[in-house]
């Protein structure tokens, strides 16, 4: 992996959250993308060369939904950047992780995205990521 991209956090209220993190971090998000296939509203800050992913859900049976009443609002997420999704991919499952996600799918940010399962990485839902070309 290349390096922590981001760290997704579930919110019940995207423009609440927004206000409370641009006071915790001293600015302002730097992009607002819904992500119909996934069901979520998202809203990126950066800090450190880290990015923190606000995710709201925006219907009842979206993961982020499920999430949030199940657990709450909070982390969701780790995501991580690699090169060559596809082949990432591969060697994850040659290794005996879990994949949610069989191939790369379209996410936020320009991102080509898929999940490992928690059951497989200590009870985290690890993303990794990769630029679209």
């Amino acid at each position: 992996m290349e390096k922590l991209e981001h760290i997704g956090i579930a919110v019940k209220n995207l423009n609440e959250a927004n206000a409370l993190f641009a006071r915790l971090l001293g600015r302002e998000h730097y992009k607002i993308e819904e992500v119909a296939s996934e069901g979520v509203r998202t809203s990126f800050f950066e800090v450190g060369g880290v990015k923190i992913e606000l995710l709201e859900a925006t219907r009842p049976d979206s993961p982020i939904a499920k999430f949030i009443e199940k657990k709450g609002e909070g982390i969701h997420h780790l995501a991580f950047e690699v090169k060559n999704i596809a082949e990432r991919l591969n060697e994850f499952r040659d290794k005996g992780f879990d994949l949610i996600n069989q191939q790369a799918k379209d996410g936020a940010d320009n991102k080509r995205i898929a999940f490992l399962h928690p059951k497989s990485t200590q009870g985290v839902l690890v993303e990794v990521c990769e630029e679209k070309n």
